[in-house]
């Protein structure tokens, strides 16, 4: 692999206050999921996401998730497909509006999970990114993990994208360690950087018991929210710098 896009979830204001290092942040991706309103964010901050993208270079994803702004979206909720599908419509809406061309979608935290198991829930989110397909006259790709979400949007013709994470860790059979849980983030700005040199030169990854794990992806995530991400983020293009690999959305 001579390129790869590295991604980070931007735009999470909460009561008016980012969560991340955003203008740091931008300018060390490729890609950026920005927040919709439902986890967090509001018309202000995808606004500035929106110049920001602009500004430095970097694509459009959008983020949506469930109505969760008490649990930051991180938690599992009850909620029919019909309803989701109006949930998720309404947040793409809502970063289109803000002038966001969006590249890709990439649900977030609880629905990422989710999506990636549950047909119902996979469902919901191809159908809200099919119709936003449809207005902007482009088949829009959807990023994440998990069959069920990557064959609803085979089904209908949507290009499905699956990432790697950088700063979480894996299980051995491929899923991310449950937060909360011992090991589920990677702290080391050196391991998560040779962690992405390795994903990109040999598809691998290592679990937290030693297994190798192999992983196809065509993204890099770091997550904007943890307080060393800038300090990761400079640490991954570093190694992929000098490893020869380029870092550019395929979007």
């Amino acid at each position: 692999m001579d390129a790869i896009d590295l991604n980070a979830d931007l735009g999470e204001t909460v009561d008016g206050a980012p969560t991340a290092d955003d203008e740091a942040m931008f300018a060390l991706v490729s890609s950026a999921s920005i927040a919709c309103g439902g986890h967090a964010g509001d018309a202000a901050s995808m606004h500035a996401a929106v110049e920001r993208a602009d500004r430095t270079g970097v694509a459009i994803g959008a983020h949506p998730s469930y109505p969760d702004r008490a649990g930051f979206g991180r938690s599992p909720m009850r909620i029919g497909q019909f309803e989701l599908h109006a949930v998720l419509a309404e947040q793409l809406s809502s970063l289109s509006d803000a002038g966001a061309d969006i590249r890709y979608v990439k649900p977030h935290g609880a629905l990422y999970h989710a999506a990636g198991a549950d047909p119902e829930q996979a469902g919901a989110v191809v159908q809200a990114v099919a119709e936003l397909s449809e207005r902007v006259g482009r088949g829009i790709p959807i990023l994440g993990l998990g069959d069920a979400l990557a064959e609803a949007a085979t089904a209908i013709g949507l290009p499905f994208f699956r990432e790697a994470f950088l700063d979480r860790g894996y299980l051995p059979d491929g899923s991310l360690v449950p937060r909360g849980e011992p090991g589920d983030l990677v702290h080391d700005p050196a391991a998560v950087a040779a962690r992405a040199v390795r994903l990109a030169r040999s598809g691998e990854v290592e679990a937290t018991d030693g297994t190798v794990v192999e992983v196809d992806a065509a993204s890099f995530c770091l997550h904007g929210d943890t307080p060393e991400s800038v300090e990761l983020a400079r640490a991954v293009r570093a190694a992929l710098d000098a490893a020869g690999i380029a870092v550019r959305a395929p979007w």
